[in-house]
């Protein structure tokens, strides 16, 4: 009787792994020194040229951790994560056509350089433009392919993708929030959101214009044959090992298709009330609030200003196996462990108020509603602020004391708010100056007035700003921060806003109360440099400051 013949391993490694004899970097960092390898368990400075990493793909590079690092004397230094898959060498001593010589190092490492290395460099989607432009649309089409990962080579052949993927790649690395594609009659513009700020970036050629709207909209599973209709859509692509969702938007306009991209990405997001930037006493006046058994606790501001992010790191602070919080969100942008989150459907009916009915029957200890977008939703958080739960959620309007007048405007008794909501909290996000173009001058009496500075709080009597650099596209501005104004209601202000809900009044008397106000906040962070009173005024514009 013959026996049953075993799978024939891929390498030596794999059945020393599969017997149990093997596993771990340790035992490979083992191997390495046994066999005379040297062992980098920091790779140094990568110093090959782009063209090595063109010859090498990188679903290769990926599949077997492999990764040139230098060059000397002729030979092609490799990084190599397992010192027994001797295959993937000779693939890439062919490919390379050079001699190489093989160096460990720790798979984790590997892998965060390859990513690294196959990141596109800035302006290739630029010169890609460049390139494409004598070419016939018809050899450059190709909608066909599925886009999993930005960074594959697979998709090299067909350069409109190869286009679209460098776009989406660019504005990830710069951190844009938005993506904007706006066709017009004889061009097209492409526009990246950066710190709150629409930045030009790219203008390809009207005749691709169709082909990139065409492939976004497979992308995002959307109808490619319907123009004249909004459509919606969600795509969730693969940048090496960082997973990016982008909500995307079309719609039609003079000069065809307009879409927008709104990028969420998880890796850049900062949860915790003690990263929001908030002032000592102002935290720990909000940390109060939200520890409160009941109650209603508001956060107003426009859109972009960061209101998910502080509520998000509000719900973070006070979960605990012992509460049951549930959301109730249009739509779920980040998913958070351990809470119970509802997106918004129109489609079936499921809106705020319908969803907030159907929370309540589920024993909730606190509840979070994305926004209060009409009377019956502010009813129904009002009732469950009432009746022992600690209700969060969001308004907008331009700063804390508008809020009591909106919810008042919409309907709501002044007496139930005055018994039910504890808190209003206005914020925005103002650009921090470029620390590498960071530079100081000395400011007119005018500007410091502006935000109620006097000359003698200024340290060296100078402010500060950013002359423009490469490090920050010549903005003169890198990365966003928060200013917070905070009006916690007191005995004083609830019978304020039973006697006259009127946003001036209870302003005058919030900041008597000790409210420290958005203007404020904005000011301090002008004196200790962080900041412009440009950005300042530019960021809250509207604002009432008594």
């Amino acid at each position: 009787m013959m026996e049953d013949k075993q799978p024939i391993p891929q390498n030596f490694s794999e059945e020393l792994l599969r017997q149990g004899m093997l596993g771990g970097d340790d035992h490979a960092l083992a191997l390495a020194e046994k066999f005379g390898m040297a062992v980098y368990p920091i790779l140094p400075e990568i110093t090959l040229s782009r063209e090595y990493y063109r010859k090498v793909p990188y679903s290769f590079a990926k599949k077997n951790n492999i990764l040139p690092i230098q060059e000397k004397g002729g030979t092609i230094i490799v990084a190599v994560a397992d010192p027994l898959n001797l295959e993937p060498l000779e693939e890439l001593r062919l490919m390379l056509e050079s001699d190489i010589t093989a160096v460990y190092s720790p798979k984790e490492v590997i892998l965060n350089a390859i990513n690294e290395c196959y990141n596109q460099e800035l302006g290739a989607a630029s010169e890609l433009i460049a390139v494409m432009g004598d070419r016939p649309v018809d050899e450059i089409m190709d909608g066909s392919v599925e886009v999993y990962d930005l960074l594959d080579d697979r998709y090299g052949q067909a350069p409109i993708i190869k286009l679209l993927n460098l776009i989406l790649t660019e504005a990830i690395q710069q951190r844009a929030s938005d993506l904007h594609f706006e066709p017009f009659e004889d061009r097209m513009r492409v526009r990246y959101r950066i710190d709150g700020v629409l930045q030009n970036r790219h203008a390809p050629a009207t005749e691709y214009q169709t082909q990139l709207i065409t492939r976004i909209k497979v992308m995002a599973r959307m109808d490619i044959a319907e123009h004249r209709l909004p459509q919606d859509g969600r795509i969730k692509l693969k940048m090496g090992r960082r997973e990016i969702d982008f909500r995307v938007s079309t719609v039609p306009v003079a000069g065809g298709e307009r879409i927008v991209l709104r990028i969420l990405d998880k890796g850049n997001v900062v949860l915790g009330l003690d990263k929001l930037g908030m002032m000592p006493n102002v935290l720990e006046q909000f940390r109060h609030l939200i520890s409160q058994p009941e109650g209603i606790v508001l956060a107003t501001g426009p859109t972009g200003s960061g209101k998910t992010t502080t509520l998000y790191s509000a719900i973070c602070e006070i979960c605990n196996d012992e509460t049951n919080i549930m959301t109730i969100e249009d739509p779920v942008e980040y998913n958070l462990h351990g809470i119970a989150q509802i997106g918004v459907q129109p489609k079936i009916k499921l809106d705020f108020a319908s969803g907030l009915r159907h929370i309540l029957r589920q024993d909730p200890d606190i509840i979070m509603i994305g926004e209060i977008r009409d009377v019956e939703t502010a009813a129904i958080a009002i009732q469950a602020a009432l009746t022992g739960h600690l209700v969060i959620s969001t308004l907008h309007t331009n700063d804390a004391p508008s809020a009591v007048t909106r919810l008042v405007d919409m309907g709501i008794e002044p007496y139930l708010l005055s018994s039910s909501l504890v808190g209003v909290f206005a914020q925005r996000l103002v650009r921090s100056i470029c620390p590498n173009c960071k530079i100081g001058y000395e400011p007119l009496e005018k500007e410091l007035q502006s935000i109620g500075l006097k000359r003698e709080d200024l340290e060296d009597g100078l402010l500060h700003k950013g002359s423009g650099c490469s490090m920050c596209y010549d903005t003169g501005y890198k990365g966003r921060r928060g200013i917070y104004e905070l009006m916690t209601i007191t005995n004083a202000l609830k019978k304020q806003i039973v006697k006259s809900p009127d946003a001036v009044e209870i302003r005058r008397l919030a900041l008597e109360e000790g409210m420290i106000s958005l203007i404020q906040h904005g000011a301090e962070l002008v004196r200790q440099g962080v900041t412009t009173v440009t950005e300042i005024l530019r960021t809250t514009r509207g604002v009432e400051e008594i």
